[in-house]
């Protein structure tokens, strides 16, 4: 295995995906985004997904533009769902990893509609779940950003939760 040292570094800019077949270390910064983290083995395929809201509008998802869908959960989670079949990867063999989806803003009547951190937290589990995903760790909600790295050489992801 690579040391860390010689890993590729990326960070997972809001609606965007990064899938590697390499060890890396993929970081990202998170509100009430999520982001899911996909690995088949340590030091195999990994992948990071950022997206920004919960559900992609049919329009969009017919559209061939994949950069613009990706910002919704549902289309990133299936979008890497199905570049992990052209590769040959069985579902079952993933661990699937699930972070953000905090109220960063200030909700002015508590309970009065969903906020977007929360709608984004229940697409992402919908969908993982309906695409034969099992959640091994996630840290989901709360008030406060996250800063996230994973590194795809171990499986490990180190979260930091912003004062």
């Amino acid at each position: 295995m690579a040391d860390e040292n010689d890993m590729a570094e990326v960070y997972v800019q809001p609606g965007e995906s990064h899938l590697t077949t390499k060890s890396a270390i993929l970081r990202t910064l998170l509100g009430s985004c999520v982001a899911v983290a996909f690995l088949e083995k340590p030091g195999g395929v990994g992948a990071l997904c950022h997206p920004m809201l919960p559900h992609c509008p049919e329009k969009i998802a017919r559209s061939s533009n994949v950069k613009d869908s990706r910002r919704y959960v549902d289309f990133a989670i299936r979008e890497l769902a199905q570049r992990f079949d052209a590769l040959g990867i069985a579902r079952a063999s993933m661990k699937v990893k699930l972070f953000g989806g905090a109220d960063v803003l200030h909700v002015p009547v508590e309970g009065a509609r969903p906020t977007v951190g929360r709608l984004n937290c229940e697409s992402a589990i919908q969908v993982l779940r309906e695409e034969g995903f099992d959640v091994a760790a996630s840290s989901l909600g709360g008030t406060k950003g996250l800063t996230l790295e994973f590194n795809t050489g171990t499986g490990e992801v180190l979260v930091r939760r912003m004062r």
